[in-house]
């Protein structure tokens, strides 16, 4: 059976949350392979919204094996009231529907405090950054210093692993004017949440590798976009792991050779959260449009996203980084009724035309957007479920950016309600 892998292709808010539920109803195993609770996925299901942050989008499907790889970092009291939310939705979650890697890094209060106060700090400079811990978080793992899940299950190992994080973090804060950490009540509080996460702790890599040989179809779940990757996105502005596909096999413990299919999540335009480089970033009424017909403010956050026109050169990009076979286009309803469409084809940098967006910071600053131009379409496209109901112009642009990225539309989006979605490659085929 065909594994697949689900990354977006943007700066993240793709709509990821619909596409990886349309996709578990033919999985058996949804795997969450990095990032934390500062990613949000909504879902629409029969009218109800469910909103996610730590738990995989597949634990609202019934019969299904939920999974917390290690490449995650996971805030034990922020997943223990997510979990309590959702069940008040109707959704079970017990140990046989949800696993947690024994081996993944816990986020402490200690690094959402770290994290605001270097904001806090750096002003101008600031990354944009959550508040949420998640990058001290992936600091301490490679620094060798985490608290991981299965640390909770011995106070001994617990403790020592308390007095190594402290020794660096103690050591922080004074820089920072902040107290130092209360190592009792830290190491109190751990014990007390420890039994309501060891209760989904498994060995994850075994599991999963024995899902696949019995012929189970495992799908993997990431977080964010590749232009925010830790390695190939608008550093700094940027999350703190890899997003990109590969990161699924290191994120869960399974090994490159089970990914069969891997698939990009990309709207229809560009939006962006936080602070960056944008290129086709619209301050004009066409990008207020777009954000208020596409309801763009963060689901964790509720901050305002920025929007602008597709840009092909980034979609481009990161197809190649994560291996694309295909892409989910999603969110065509938002640009219902425009009477021209542009379209991202390159950049002018410095009397340079380039066909990538280099590395190096002040060269995205300078990079101007080269654009195509594109009639758009008065008829809604909203609910459409067949090719056939869509107007020419819309399957035009569609095929357009297909040209364009160097990769085919494997399904299209037209709502939030997951059955409005039109099929054109299955992932999971064998």
């Amino acid at each position: 059976m065909a594994n697949v892998v689900v990354v977006g292709a943007q700066w993240g808010d793709e709509g990821k949350g619909k596409i990886v539920d349309w996709l578990s109803e033919r999985a058996d195993v949804i795997a969450r392979f990095q990032g934390g609770h500062n990613a949000g996925h909504t879902l629409v299901i029969d009218g109800k919204v469910y909103k996610l942050n730590a738990l995989p989008s597949g634990v609202v499907r019934g019969g299904k094996l939920s999974v917390i790889g290690n490449g995650v970092v996971l805030d034990p009291w922020h997943l223990v009231a997510e979990i309590e939310q959702i069940r008040e939705l109707g959704v079970t979650i017990s140990p046989e529907t949800l696993m947690i890697a024994e081996n993944t890094p816990l986020i402490l209060p200690i690094h959402g405090e770290l994290d605001r106060a270097r904001e806090a700090a750096v002003g101008v400079a600031r990354i944009g950054t959550t508040g949420r811990g998640i990058g001290p978080a992936y600091e301490d793992k490679v620094g060798r210093r985490s608290i991981r899940v299965a640390d909770l299950a011995d106070r001994e190992t617990l403790e020592r692993r308390v007095d190594r994080a402290l020794a660096h973090h103690d050591a922080l804060r004074r820089g920072l004017g902040l107290e130092p950490v209360d190592r009792a009540a830290l190491i109190a509080q751990l014990l007390e949440i420890a039994p309501a996460i060891l209760e989904y702790a498994a060995p994850v890599w075994k599991v999963l590798g024995e899902k696949r040989r019995a012929g189970k179809r495992i799908l993997f779940e990431g977080a964010q976009g590749a232009l925010l990757d830790i390695d190939f996105g608008t550093y700094p502005f940027v999350t703190s792991s890899n997003v990109i596909a590969g990161q699924a096999a290191t994120g869960t413990g399974i090994g490159p050779g089970a990914i069969d299919f891997v698939l990009g999540i990309v709207k229809a335009y560009t939006t962006r959260v936080g602070e960056g480089p944008f290129p086709t970033e619209l301050d004009d009424a066409d990008g207020k449009r777009l954000g208020e017909r596409g309801h763009e403010f963060g689901t964790v956050t509720g901050r305002k996203r920025r929007c602008g026109w597709f840009d092909a050169v980034l979609v481009r990009q990161t197809c190649a980084t994560s291996g694309v076979n295909g892409i989910a286009l999603t969110k065509l309803d938002v640009l219902d009724g425009f009477e021209t469409l542009r379209i991202c084809v390159g950049y002018e940098l410095d009397g340079k035309r380039l066909d990538y967006l280099p590395t190096a910071a002040d060269q995205q600053a300078r990079c101007v957007p080269v654009y195509e131009e594109m009639p758009g379409w008065s008829a809604s496209t909203e609910g459409a479920r067949r090719w056939a109901d869509l107007p020419a112009e819309a399957i035009k642009y569609v095929r357009r950016v297909e040209e364009l990225i160097d990769c085919p539309v494997a399904l299209l989006s037209t709502s939030p309600e997951r059955d409005d979605t039109i099929l054109v490659t299955d992932p999971f085929a064998d």
